[in-house]
């Protein structure tokens, strides 16, 4: 393990839950660099995750064949952001792309960057790593300034080889020594400006790509070791159900089961072959006996009643204390709400564990892999030395799915399997039941527009349980069979993610300028179902209102909805963004905004926009979304979608795109078809039948338009399109249909009891 690794477990536990966004230097191409003026000292604030992970050789080294491996914290979930990394990397090194090889989320490996969410790879590791290569480059040419015998300036680089004006040439794999990057960064070597950049800003081919389009060894589901057993958890039937009995005698006599673990409520096993471990835990579940509770809250309405009721940590996360509103002010209120909703990851939650002489070695597809090592060490009670845990892509996530806790069954069942690895999966309904589910939310939103149809007041409140149970909480630990147990380990409480990124007040704070406003966070600590991040957190529910209350108060103000938004808009960079986006579409105000062609009698076509800036923080978007809603059936098709996108530089423009549009695509889904359902006990959704998601046949034409800003800093992009389309597709109905629905997903039910 490098030095960086092992001195970087301690600040993680000091920023937990903290915004690394709001903490660190953000990504520019800033010629005139503050940072670069500082003495390197342990107290100088370093740019980006360099400031608490700062060996240098924690971030590269030059291997002996003359390629380059960079080392990252920040994990590949199908978002590019490895390519992307390599792309930095390519062009502050001058070497090609091919050369590059890249090492992520590994305990015994790579610097520990926290979990790899919020939009931030680029923002933290890419910041990181630009100024850790421009920092090695520069000593690699002072390096070869003295054996070449110029002045480093004189100096020219190409693929790696240095050459001087007399023709004389060495390379990065000569002048490397051993102990070349064995220092703590600096951070004064100047990066490149944006038109030095030669790499940064073109199409770059996906290095994760291949393996998964070529039957390749592409997820962790794919991994084969000798010697490898299959294991299989038994999870109780419902969230708090205690184990009685089962047969265990039994079940060890099947066929290939080689091993047994029953602990507390939780039993898993491990067999030769796959099938096998399946056919014990079929029969297992069938033997077993429990103990159940019916405490699950109510569905429907009545779950948004008990959620404004129930007890509440109640903090207002901005206030703008302008004058009151005139007494002629016209006053709106409305309530907006979202209900549970599943990762429907589609590939189930899979892990390979492997203990040998008392050591563990994990791995896996969650999203933070030092923050899982200490949620590993609490439970199976060892030293978080005694572990690794290696990242390895899986099929589906964004967000705290079921693969943190699929890692600590597979590590319980194969500490039982004799020195022999395991690979244990979960099932479908596993997956579908046990997983942490976005939380449900509800908000309710005011506001008073005053003679001339301006926002005078505005309030936001929202209601919601928390948007992260992540590993690594001081306050507990926050694995599933961690709580089922003999001798658990508690889970950690609730805690919102604070501003300015937020959790469930996420992008609730307006980027529209009123002069007075209240937005208020109603946390609420109990969570009778089990919650955690699902991919924007809060901003999904809340972009939502927000745009939908936007429209309804130009209706309220006969104002166009895109002339009433730019009214309140005093950001450039967002009205070049919703002005891209209504270009493209031939935005036409107070009509069918472009619309045309006839359609049956039972279709109404409408065309709607939401807009926000992820996090207020991150990358800028609107998204106009054209719909056909059929009247007989209530059925919302989403027939076309239209993105315009803002991030400042653009390292990649082909992942920044797709970025968009599978935002875009994932949200049409959240909000036409999911949501979670359950009775008093247990939960009901188990299946793809239970859960429908959007299929291919219904995805909408999508186009991105991308605007590219070489001189500002490169921000997160992997968030940004969920909640203006969530928003757009709402108000593209109200469009068609004259109907306002303010409770999600838009089903055929909801809508055709709206439309009655």
């Amino acid at each position: 393990m490098n030095a960086a690794s092992k001195s970087a477990v301690s600040p993680a536990r000091r920023r937990f839950f903290k915004n690394s966004a709001a903490l660190t230097v953000a990504f520019s191409f800033a010629p005139a660099l503050e940072l670069g003026a500082q003495q390197a000292s342990s107290t100088a604030r370093l740019p980006g995750s360099l400031n608490d992970n700062r060996m240098l050789n924690g971030w590269l080294a030059v291997n002996g064949d003359g390629s380059v491996t960079i080392f990252t914290g920040k994990v590949e979930l199908g978002q590019g952001i490895t390519t992307a990394l390599i792309q930095i990397a390519a062009d502050e090194l001058d070497i090609d792309v091919k050369r590059i090889h890249i090492v992520s989320g590994d305990t015994a490996r790579t610097p520990n960057e926290g979990v790899t969410s919020g939009s931030l790879s680029i923002q933290d590791s890419g910041t990181a790593l630009r100024f850790a290569c421009a920092e090695a480059r520069e000593l690699l040419f002072q390096a070869a300034g003295v054996k070449l015998g110029v002045r480093t300036a004189a100096l020219t680089v190409e693929d790696g080889t240095v050459m001087n004006p007399a023709g004389q040439k060495t390379t990065y794999r000569e002048l490397a020594t051993e102990g070349m990057f064995k220092r703590e960064a600096s951070a004064r070597a100047r990066p490149k400006s944006p038109n030095e950049l030669k790499v940064v800003g073109r199409d770059e081919k996906r290095r994760d790509i291949p393996p998964k389009v070529t039957g390749g060894e592409a997820y962790v589901h794919d991994m084969r070791l000798p010697g490898m057993l299959f294991g299989r958890v038994v999870r109780p039937p419902s969230p708090r159900a205690r184990l009685v009995s089962f047969d265990e005698t039994a079940a060890r006599r099947m066929p290939g089961v080689l091993a047994m673990v029953r602990d507390g409520s939780f039993i898993g096993v491990a067999a030769e072959r796959e099938e096998q471990a399946i056919a014990a835990m079929q029969a297992i579940r069938k033997s077993a006996k429990w103990e159940e509770k019916p405490d699950l809250p109510p569905v429907g309405a009545a779950l948004y009643e008990r959620m404004n009721k129930a007890t509440s940590i109640d903090t207002v996360v901005s206030t703008i204390a302008g004058p009151a509103p005139a007494p002629g002010a016209k006053r709106f209120e409305a309530d907006y709400t979202r209900p549970f909703q599943a990762h429907a990851s589609i590939g189930p939650s899979c892990a390979v564990a492997h203990w040998q002489a008392g050591r563990l070695n994990v791995w896996t597809h969650s999203q933070g892999v030092y923050p899982l090592r200490g949620d590993l060490a609490k439970a199976l009670r060892v030293p978080e030395t005694d572990i690794v845990v290696s990242h390895r892509e899986g099929a589906g996530c964004y967000g705290h799915n079921g693969a943190d806790d699929v890692a600590l069954d597979a590590a319980l069942v194969a500490r039982a399997a004799g020195g022999r690895p395991v690979k244990l999966q979960w099932m479908r309904d596993d997956e579908f039941a046990w997983e942490p589910y976005g939380s449900a939310m509800a908000m309710r939103l005011g506001a008073a527009l005053d003679a001339g149809g301006q926002i005078v007041d505005w309030t936001h409140d929202v209601w919601s349980h928390t948007h992260s149970t992540r590993p690594y909480d001081p306050g507990g630990c926050n694995l599933l069979a961690a709580w089922h147990l003999a001798d658990p380990v508690k889970a950690a409480p609730a805690r919102n993610i604070p501003q300015p990124s937020g959790g469930s007040d996420r992008n609730a704070i307006p980027l529209y300028a009123f002069a007075r406003q209240k937005v208020t966070n109603h946390l609420l600590p109990d969570m009778p179902v089990r919650v955690s991040a699902l991919r924007t957190l809060g901003a999904y529910g809340n972009v939502f209102a927000l745009e939908s209350f936007m429209d309804e108060l130009a209706a309220a103000a006969g104002a166009d909805p895109v002339a009433f938004r730019l009214r309140h808009l005093k950001d450039a960079r967002a009205r070049a963004v919703i002005e891209a986006a209504v270009s493209k579409v031939g935005w036409q105000a107070n009509s069918l905004h472009g619309l045309a062609g006839e359609a049956p009698a039972n279709i109404r076509r409408g065309r709607g926009i939401g807009f926000a800036k992820y996090k207020n923080l991150a990358v800028y978007c609107a998204v106009v979304a054209d719909v056909e809603v059929d009247t007989t059936s209530g059925n919302v098709r989403v027939t076309r979608a239209v993105g315009a996108a803002e991030a400042g530089l653009i390292i990649n423009p082909d992942g920044f795109r797709n970025q968009i549009e599978g935002g875009i695509i994932q949200s049409a889904s959240w909000t036409l078809r999911e949501a979670v359902n359950y009775d008093a006990t247990r939960m009901l959704t188990r299946s793809w039948t239970d859960y429908p998601i959007l299929r291919f046949g219904d995805i909408p034409a999508v186009e991105v338009v991308l605007i590219n800003r070489p001189e500002e800093r490169s921000l997160g992009v992997g968030e940004g399109s969920q909640g203006p389309t969530a928003a757009a597709i709402a108000n593209a109905v109200n469009h068609a249909t004259g109907k306002r629905i303010r409770d999600l997903p838009l089903t055929p039910a909801r809508v055709k009891a709206a439309l009655a």
